[in-house]
């Protein structure tokens, strides 16, 4: 007799015991759709129930309208920026509590970067609107803010500048991705001083359409390199820490909010793949050579002569991702952009 592996068993004993269970709750007319099976997307090794319900609370009280980016600090709480004016940050647990709340400051809250000082932690918040980026504590007190920088002519209308992302270097310098102004980088140390600018918006190799997100890539811990977007160009693009082009990445029908790593993956969320008047989008994931081994929301990746064929939206899952975080178990968490005030998305790692 074909002897059945513990794991075969103990799934085939659950399914049988679950749906005994169901029958049991439907005689007695208890059963809910919130009881109903969470639907399964991704693909090869990376798939993922979806729970929509996950961080959903009354929004008379945590109201939310954009939702747009979202990071974990070390007590593994996730904290994530949205644009109501009531609060600019909220701050969840991992099981979709709410823990605190706070920030009036940012009607444009967008980028969010969470970065380690000694032992203290401490975010970067990029505020397009207003044209300033924020350094606060985990608290909400902020500690430094850069606007317009005046050692660059092309702000001297000062509202051309609008900032979407940041990230802070190995020595502490922070970069900013002016992605909905002139498209530059802008490095400063970390006091705040000017150091320099690169980029602009144009189709040259060392130039961006909407650099909308970047990170510092330390997976090469000799040759840490900073990986930006290049959104409307469907591209990320690699640099070196003071400004010199590496590589393009080609990621057609991607239209790519920010990168973001963990261990050898690149992570990010897909907010179109073709149409911004109607819901859209996805999460991708990255191997360390660059290609696409999931796509969360959307079809299965697929390469025709070496080029990524265009993704296709599942029509279901999302409704325009906006950014990925990334825990300790691999589970993801997805804050969404327009999305009639939806609150983020978990995908639990199958």
């Amino acid at each position: 007799m074909k002897m059945v592996s513990r794991r075969k068993f103990i799934k085939k004993t659950a399914l049988v015991s679950a749906a005994s269970i169901a029958v049991s709750n439907t005689t007695f007319g208890i059963i809910s759709c919130k009881s109903e099976e969470k639907p399964t997307v991704g693909q090869g090794d990376f798939k993922y129930t979806v729970d929509k319900d996950w961080g959903v609370q009354d929004p008379s009280q945590f109201p939310v309208k954009d939702c747009h980016e979202m990071v974990m600090d070390k007590k593994q709480r996730l904290i994530m920026t949205t644009t109501h004016p009531k609060n600019n940050i909220l701050i969840y647990d991992r099981s979709g509590k709410i823990l605190e709340a706070w920030g009036t400051e940012f009607p444009g809250a967008h980028g969010l970067t969470l970065v380690e000082e000694g032992a203290e932690e401490f975010l970067f918040i990029t505020d397009p609107s207003s044209g300033k980026v924020c350094k606060t504590d985990l608290k909400g007190n902020i500690l430094m803010t850069i606007t317009a920088p005046p050692e660059i002519e092309a702000y001297e209308n000062t509202k051309k500048f609008k900032p979407t992302e940041t990230t802070v270097g190995p020595n502490g310098d922070l970069y900013i991705a002016d992605g909905y102004g002139k498209d530059f980088i802008i490095q400063y140390d970390a006091k705040g001083n000017y150091i320099r600018h690169f980029g602009g918006h144009g189709e040259g190799e060392g130039q961006f359409d909407c650099c909308h997100g970047i990170t510092l890539d330390q997976r090469d811990p000799l040759n840490p390199t900073l990986l930006i977007t290049s959104r409307s160009a469907n591209e990320f693009k690699r640099f070196t820490l003071d400004g010199q082009h590496l590589e393009t990445i080609s990621l057609p029908g991607c239209y790519i909010c920010r990168p973001v790593i963990k261990g050898d993956l690149i992570y990010f969320a897909v907010i179109i793949t073709n149409d911004w008047d109607t819901f859209d989008g996805m999460i991708a994931i990255l191997d360390k050579n660059n290609k696409v081994l999931s796509l969360p929301g959307g079809s299965q990746p697929t390469y025709q002569d070496g080029a990524l064929v265009p993704p296709v939206y599942d029509q279901k899952t999302f409704l325009n991702p906006h950014d990925v975080c990334v825990d300790n178990d691999d589970n993801l968490y997805v804050p969404q952009w327009n999305s009639n005030k939806t609150y983020p998305v978990k995908l639990t790692r199958v």
